[in-house]
């Protein structure tokens, strides 16, 4: 792969974040999309940098432009991708708040509103079906993740005790599987 100019790499997550509602879920197919056709990363590296992200603390959108800026071009990278992701959200939102105050009662407004709204959570589950027919390859892989996405969305268990369940029982089977207890 031949080096990636900082201003490519600026311009690409500027077209990303521009163009990206719903936050850093909803990056993730775009991200994968302007990456892939340049040859700038490879789908089995995208997992990763959307686990990375998530484990990290902030913003999940600063989080993925981080690391895959990283990855392309080191830490000038992770500052031209954050800087290209974060510019136009900060620039419409400063202009919303300079304009928005007079338009925010305007019945067009609310609407247009709630009809980003369907599109935003397609933007999300998109991915995130990706990511699960690319990750769980056995039954017991989508087992669990159907079982904490029941968990987690309708009966409001915190992820962090299903993450510590999961840890435990696969400490338990690969104790057993390796036979560690018969030493």
């Amino acid at each position: 792969m031949k080096k990636v100019s900082l201003w490519q790499i600026f311009t690409v997550f500027a077209k990303i974040g521009a163009f990206t509602i719903g936050g850093g879920y909803a990056m993730i197919p775009l991200i994968q999309a302007e990456m892939s056709k340049r040859g700038w990363i490879s789908e089995d590296e995208l997992p990763d940098i959307v686990a990375l992200s998530q484990s990290a603390p902030g913003v999940m959108a600063v989080n993925i432009s981080i690391f895959a800026g990283h990855k392309l071009r080191g830490f000038k990278g992770s500052v031209a991708a954050t800087l290209g992701s974060i510019t136009p959200s900060f620039l419409i939102i400063l202009g919303i708040a300079m304009f928005f105050t007079a338009f925010k009662d305007n019945p067009y407004v609310e609407r247009a509103f709630k009809g980003i709204r369907p599109v935003v959570i397609s933007l999300i589950a998109v991915p995130m079906v990706n990511m699960a027919r690319k990750s769980c390859k056995t039954w017991w892989a989508w087992l669990l993740a159907v079982g904490s996405l029941v968990l987690v969305s309708f009966l409001n268990v915190s992820p962090i005790y299903i993450i510590i369940c999961v840890t435990v029982i696969g400490f338990a089977v690969t104790y057993y599987k390796e036979g560690l207890w018969k030493r």
